[in-house]
């Protein structure tokens, strides 16, 4: 039977930290999260981000704009906190309405600014690193950075493992993939729709579900005793479900992360680590 790892424990003991850290400090860090339509998932994902700045002592602005905003009205919001003093970091919750070009806005974030590391000037910085990376003195992509985190929480030792990201978007997947090969994994990338995706997920000691599909990883696809991490947010009515089957594979599994309280503490923990390191780099 695998051990359940608690994302809400280890976010915790990190935000106890970091409230420790704002708490002396003079001035306090701010974060700004721009939210643009009315998806009921990302609202809640603002609001628990706001509720996460408070509780550490740092100053949350939340901006709500229209879905008909404009991507030029957007541009100019974005221009403005670019521009304001008392904001350190910047996130542009994804997704936005289609006539709105996310590579264009994400662009916009001042990268001192850009909290989710989604410039194409911080991904560069960080995917040129040959040496290991220091997750605490480096800005990396939230979600990523919590599920590395997490994994090395437990002991684990990721060099040498065999690692399985089922999920190649530029938010997750490959940011994690990139991650672990930084840690010295032998990574092996899928999808969806990966001929032999059950063969290519049995290789790994570490499998990475981060595909948004309700049980696309099942038991017979995990190998004896792997690290399964679930990524996956997948509401169906009221409830929220992974990508993984947690009760069939949590049988065979060595570990695994649950959904919900897995991984998503640790992105708004990392959320909040990325902005007081931001504040320490603008404000030294």
């Amino acid at each position: 039977m695998a051990i359940i790892l608690d994302g809400v424990v280890v976010s915790h003991m990190i935000t106890s930290s970091i409230k420790n850290q704002v708490a002396k400090m003079e001035r306090k860090p701010g974060l700004a999260v721009v939210l643009v339509g009315d998806d009921p998932a990302s609202h809640i994902y603002v609001n628990a981000k706001e509720e996460a700045c408070h509780e550490v002592g740092i100053y949350s602005r939340k901006i709500i704009l229209p879905a008909t905003t404009s991507e030029m009205s957007l541009l100019d919001d974005i221009k403005r906190l670019n521009a304001d003093a008392a904001i350190d970091g910047i996130l542009v919750q994804l997704p936005l309405p289609d006539h709105i070009d996310e590579a264009t806005v994400l662009a916009a974030v001042d990268p001192r600014k850009d909290v989710d590391c989604l410039h194409p000037d911080n991904i560069a910085k960080y995917r040129t690193q040959t040496e290991k990376i220091d997750l605490e003195s480096s800005l990396l992509p939230c979600t990523p950075k919590g599920i590395i985190k997490l994994i090395e929480s437990t002991g684990y030792e990721i060099e040498g493992k065999k690692a399985v990201v089922v999920g190649r978007s530029f938010l997750i997947g490959k940011p994690t993939a990139f991650l672990l090969e930084n840690r010295g994994a032998v990574v092996t990338v899928c999808h969806s729709q990966t001929a032999n995706l059950k063969e290519e997920v049995l290789t790994g000691d570490i499998a990475i579900a981060a595909v948004g599909k309700k049980d696309l990883i099942t038991a017979d696809m995990i190998k004896l005793g792997a690290f399964v991490v679930d990524v996956g947010t997948n509401r169906i009515g009221d409830q929220v479900y992974g990508d993984v089957d947690f009760e069939k594979v949590s049988e065979v599994a060595g570990y695994i992360t649950p959904v919900p309280g897995g991984v998503g503490p640790m992105t708004i923990a990392m959320l909040l680590e990325n902005t007081l390191l931001l504040a320490e780099q603008s404000h030294p």
